[in-house]
Order: C-alpha cells, then structure tokens, then sequence
C-alpha cells in the first residue's frame, strides 16, 4: 500500500531532518506511525467488502500523496526531502568522510580503502535482514492463532462468524500489521534513495504492488518474491518502453484474471482423499 509505505518514509525524513535521528532508531519508529495510521483508516472502512474496500485503499494513497504534496512547510511539497542518510554499522558511515557531528567512517575505523561499492552492499545485506526477519515474524504470525483466524476469514466468512470470530477486528488486525511492514520499506527505500516526494508514491506504484500479488498468489510468500523479482526485472528491462508500461501491466492483469487467478503458484491446500475401499466402508 503507497499509503502506508509514503508514511514511514516520510516519518523517516522528517524525523531526521528536524531531530537529527538516524535510521535504526526511526525504523520501528516509522513502522508504529504507519501502523497507527493503518489502524485509523481500517477501523471505519474494513466493513466493507471485496472492489468496494480497495478502491477506498486506493484511494486514501491519493489522500496520502495530494496532502505531501500540498503542504509546503512540513513535507517540502512538491520538492520533497533531500540529503536522507543512509544505514550505519554501529555508527560507522558508509562515506568517504563522517557527517558533521558524526562518529567515523567505516573504511577509517577499520584502516581499510573506501570504496563507494562498500555502502551499495551493505545497503543489500540491510534490505536482505529486513525481508528475512519479516518472512520469519509473518510465518511465527501465521502459526499463530490469530494466524489461523486470518486463514479462516479468507476462506468463508460466514462460516468465520459462525465460530464466534469477529471478522472486523481479525481484518483491522491484518491491516494493522501490514501497514507496519509497509512502513519498514518506505523507511528502507528513502534511505537508500536520499531523497522523497509525493511523486514516489503514485497510483501507479500501487498498481505495481497488487500486480505483485496477483501475479504470485496471495497466501503464498515464495510466489510473491519470485514475482516481485520478475516483475521489476521487466520494468528495468522495458525502460525503452515506460509510456507503455501501465498499459502493458493491466493487460497482464487482466489475462492472469481471466486464465490463471490464483496466481502462478498458489497456497497448497492440504486435501483428504478417500479410497473408495474406505469410502464405501464408511458409507456402510
């Protein structure tokens, strides 16, 4: 969600920009702003249902994006926000000097040679421990009971009901969580861009993501990385053709709709299949 994601990067950049705070302390400090802001927007409109549900989601993106770019004082409008710092290692920057007021860079510290390669994987190996720890709190999340509960919401929502489950507050639970994380990659991705404005943040980018999802398979998180990984491959491959992209990504849309909507690797179900032996054993 652009939304939740344009939350923590900006939370970010402004509590850097005013506080002087750095990265590791504003990740879970951006990940509860967006998460709060999640909570809000869910508990008036998670009773609704199916389109209805995400073009309010859609929409409050564009809430989100207009009131970035309107307010001038705060945000910077239009011209956003510059000089984001990237990710340290205990304090030891990623530079060819330290900051003003801050400690030492890593190639001093370590008597090493700087090599502006140095930040760019360190960067990485920080975006790899962030996607690995969210895959392990989700898969703890899922095994859950409330992981469960989300389980059998997706499957019959009735039925969900019936066992005493109040579907608004397991929704209100998903949204919340997810907007957290949603938080933790915009925090990401204005560090390692130095730089953030509404324009990041487009209905376009929403688009992208739920092309992700449709594309993988809701449910299944190996198929949403792999096609998370295909998909913006493609987009770096066709940048001759960045006028047809929206385009060309509805249309694959549509056709993933139309002949495979599960997606290309969907959650295995577990199935019990009786032998017929068995069957008519029981059927007597």
């Amino acid at each position: 969600m652009a939304a939740s994601t344009a939350i923590g990067a900006y939370t970010f950049a402004l509590l850097n920009h005013y506080y002087g705070l750095g990265f590791w302390t504003c990740l879970p400090l951006a990940g509860l702003v967006s998460a709060a802001a999640g909570f809000l927007l869910g508990f008036p409109v998670l009773r609704l249902r199916g389109d209805y549900l995400a073009i309010v989601t859609l929409g409050f993106g564009e809430i989100v994006r207009i009131l970035l770019l309107n307010n001038t004082e705060i945000t910077g409008g239009p011209n956003g926000i510059s000089q984001i710092p990237k990710p340290t290692l205990f304090g030891l920057e990623f530079s060819r000097s330290a900051r003003e007021g801050g400690w030492d860079t890593f190639s001093n510290f370590f008597g090493l040679k700087y090599d502006p390669g140095d930040r760019v994987i360190f960067l990485y190996l920080v975006a790899l421990l962030l996607v690995v720890l969210s895959l392990f709190v989700i898969n703890r999340l899922l095994r859950m009971p409330l992981g469960r509960a989300w389980e059998a919401l997706r499957e019959d929502e009735i039925a969900c009901r019936s066992l005493g489950l109040s579907p608004t507050r397991i929704k209100l639970t998903a949204f919340t969580i997810s907007a957290a994380f949603a938080g933790f990659a915009g925090t990401l991705f204005a560090a390692r861009q130095g730089f953030v404005s509404p324009e990041s943040f487009t209905f376009a980018e929403s688009a992208f993501v739920l092309a992700i999802v449709v594309l993988g398979g809701m449910g299944s998180q190996f198929a949403v990385i792999l096609a998370a990984v295909l998909l913006v491959v493609s987009r770096e491959l066709m940048r001759d053709f960045n006028e047809y992209s929206m385009l060309m990504l509805g249309g694959l849309m549509v056709l993933m709709m139309i002949w495979r909507p599960q997606g290309l690797l969907p959650m295995t179900r577990p199935q019990l299949k009786l032998k017929k032996g068995q069957a008519k054993g029981e059927q007597a």
